[in-house]
């Protein structure tokens, strides 16, 4: 593990102090300021990577970094998908499709001891996992940083070890196999209280925590509806050749301009099934039946339809690593 964060980055780790979505007046105003950020990370940092679940967050911080890049002419930082053994097919689908589609490399960070015993012993989501199964690493992690202390943990992503153990340890073993020094990620000021006092610069560099590095958070000043905004009058018409150019928002599936598919659109086919929030598919559900973007983003609760033990638990992951 690297024993200290480098000392080549100069950024304001309190841009953003105070700030909330209502800071920034419009969309248009959001998406600068989120320009911006990007524009300082691509300058100052030597090994970014961009953090992407196939989420509609991770996408609109991944297509606002690939048009800095190619506006400026830097090199297109790789994206870092952590596979928790978990996911949706077709969110695995749509992120291999996207990459090839926008030329993106993609690091697939596992925690590949936990995929091993997965594997051989048949596990399914739920079933009991024994500590004494797993690496030192893993071990260390669970008794020494966690202080768990029962002899077994559930196979489950939406779990204090679990999520812990599958995703958070996972990206901090790509950071440092990579040696990544700038995690760029959509996090949203107002998506969860855990995270409502960020900065766009945020330092995590406590090695022994995780592997120094800063989080750059673009779209901390983005709201739900903000972001299904910029999707339906920048991302998408910028993105697909036969979108309407000053925009359109679909329906549903069988509301697309003539001319477009659901896959042609870089938004998750989950979203338009009613998904508002994107996690594993043992405990994610629908929050509606219509399309994310047409439900009442402003009357009820966008990460409902996760489980909420570990939403309950957000502050201390985030301490430890999580996103």
């Amino acid at each position: 593990m690297r024993d200290g964060f480098p000392d080549y980055v100069d950024v304001d780790y309190t841009d953003g102090e105070g700030e909330d979505a209502d800071s920034y007046p419009d969309v248009e105003a959001k998406i600068q300021k989120g320009i911006e950020v990007v524009k300082q990370a691509l300058s100052e940092y030597e090994n970014p990577a961009i953090m992407w679940t196939g989420g509609k967050d991770s996408t609109l911080t991944l297509y606002l970094v690939r048009e800095v890049a190619r506006e400026l002419g830097y090199d297109m930082p790789p994206a870092v998908f952590i596979d928790h053994f978990q996911h949706f097919d077709d969110l695995i689908d749509f992120v291999e499709h996207w990459a090839g589609v926008w030329d993106v490399e993609v690091i697939y960070a596992r925690n590949e001891d936990i995929g091993d015993l997965v594997t051989e012993q048949d596990l399914e989501p739920g079933d009991d996992i024994s500590i004494s199964e797993l690496s030192e690493h893993n071990q260390h992690h669970v008794r020494e940083i966690l202080e768990y202390e029962e002899d077994t943990f559930p196979f489950l992503l939406d779990t204090y070890v679990g999520n812990h153990l599958l995703k958070t340890v996972a990206l901090n073993d790509a950071l440092e196999e990579y040696d990544i020094d700038g995690v760029i990620s959509g996090v949203r000021w107002d998506e969860q209280e855990a995270r409502a006092d960020e900065t766009f610069f945020s330092p995590r560099h406590n090695p022994d925590i995780y592997p120094p590095h800063d989080r750059i958070q673009p779209i901390l000043q983005f709201d739900e509806g903000d972001v299904w905004e910029a999707f339906w009058y920048y991302v998408v018409p910028e993105t697909v050749a036969a979108y309407p150019e000053d925009g359109y928002v679909p329906q549903g599936f069988d509301d697309l301009p003539d001319g477009v598919t659901q896959e042609d659109i870089p938004v998750s086919p989950k979203y338009f099934e009613g998904f508002r929030s994107l996690g594993s598919q043992v405990s994610t559900k629908k929050s509606d039946q219509e399309p994310a973007w047409l439900q009442d983003l402003e009357g009820t609760t966008e990460r409902a339809g996760r489980a909420q033990d570990k939403e309950d638990l957000m502050e201390r992951l985030r301490d430890l690593g999580y996103m």
